[in-house]
């Protein structure tokens, strides 16, 4: 567990079940941030990311457009727009 990050609601893909448990899991910050917080769910004592809001959202909202659909069929990658963020 990372110590330095308060209380996390982990949450788990139901379909997790079909690939042998093996999953990301992610949740709110429960820190009134609004940040979210990613783990590997094999890998709990591992390092965990944590985003703001605003990134958890562009990323989610780039899924299900299909931006990363490439990932799973093995195609190559589109060209990628360069996404620069400074760290707090």
């Amino acid at each position: 567990m990372n110590r330095d990050l308060p209380a996390v609601a982990w949450h788990i893909s139901t379909k997790s079940n079909s690939n042998g448990g093996s999953c990301v899991e992610a949740g709110p910050v429960l820190d009134g941030s609004g940040r979210v917080a990613v783990r590997h769910s094999k890998a709990r004592d591992a390092a965990t990311i944590v985003y703001t809001f605003e990134e958890w959202t562009a990323f989610i909202g780039g899924v299900k457009d299909g931006e990363f659909d490439f990932i799973r069929r093995g195609a190559s990658a589109p060209r990628a727009r360069v996404c620069r963020t400074t760290v707090s």
